[in-house]
């Protein structure tokens, strides 16, 4: 519980303080949401790419067993999308907050704080492999049109190029010269904060009601995902520690980045962000139980 706590509460924190702020001072969502997915993202995903120590035991096996477990949310999510005959875009708002976790500033410490740095080595992998789904085939997803449409859209996308271009340079031992390493570190810690206080300043500017939608979309987060890993990563043999980690990082709330995508790309970002909150909140919940179950505490 002190390990959750220690995780939630900085970015409880945060978030309460963009609330604050939104309520007095009139800030341009829009500008906030393009300097996120535009700069900051990109940064912080070059960044980790460069950073990450992946281990090459488990890398295929939590990959797979990822997008396994992934496609089996979004075709639930679809389901249930059309079970309450939502609309185009809060049916695209429905499956990216099933299929996209929280699982880098929130789950990669949570997990550290849990299994230790064999777990962590192991959730960057699985933090990449999120970083591929939400970056490279969210924002086409969200947006809509044909493939070769969404496809030329995606890689136009800094997000895209940030992914590949930190691979390649870590893949090819390329250093940074002049602190410049330093330089993209420093601006990709600037990334989490300012999409946390922007969920805040849109929490203020929205109603804090908290429907079915809302509990379904949480639901389909901590509740179903988790369950599907932990299936995945049974079902294709990995060892105990693979699947603690994949169904720890499965059971972490709705990823701040469901709602500055569904805003900036086609969605309901209202919607968004109030089932982000409540997934976060109901994670305080969730999570020990996760815990218990995973043979942690």
């Amino acid at each position: 519980m002190e390990a959750l706590l220690n995780t939630i509460v900085p970015v409880a924190f945060i978030v309460l303080t963009g609330y604050l702020v939104g309520k007095r001072i009139d800030f341009d969502l829009q500008t906030l949401s393009k300097l996120s997915i535009y700069v900051l993202v990109p940064v912080l995903i070059f960044d980790a790419m460069l950073r990450a120590k992946l281990t090459g035991a488990s890398v295929i096996g939590i990959t797979l067993a990822f997008f396994l477990a992934s496609a089996a949310l979004y075709f639930l999510a679809l389901a249930l999308g059309k079970w309450l005959r939502l609309d185009r875009g809060s049916s695209k708002t429905l499956i990216a907050s099933a299929t996209f976790p929280n699982s880098g500033n929130m789950g990669l410490s949570l997990t550290f704080f849990a299994l230790g740095q064999p777990g962590l080595d192991r959730a960057i992998v699985f933090f990449i492999a999120s970083s591929v789904l939400m970056f490279g085939l969210g924002p086409a997803f969200l947006r809509g049109g044909g493939f070769v449409q969404s496809l030329w859209f995606t890689l136009k996308l800094p997000l895209f190029w940030a992914l590949a271009g930190g691979l390649l340079v870590r893949g090819l031992g390329i250093p940074l010269p002049l602190g410049l390493g330093e330089g993209v570190h420093l601006l990709g810690q600037a990334c989490i904060p300012v999409m946390l206080l922007t969920l805040g300043i849109q929490i203020a500017r929205s109603k804090p009601e908290w429907g079915q939608f809302e509990l379904q979309a949480s639901s389909l987060r901590l509740l179903a995902a988790p369950l599907l890993a932990g299936l995945a990563g049974w079902v294709l043999g990995l060892e105990r520690l693979d699947i603690q980690v994949l169904v720890l990082q499965s059971a972490m709330p709705i990823a701040v980045n469901a709602f500055l995508m569904a805003g900036e790309f086609g969605g309901d970002g209202v919607r968004a962000a109030r089932a982000v909150v409540a997934s976060s909140v109901l994670s305080f919940l969730t999570i020990p139980v996760v815990l218990l179950l995973i043979g942690v505490g």
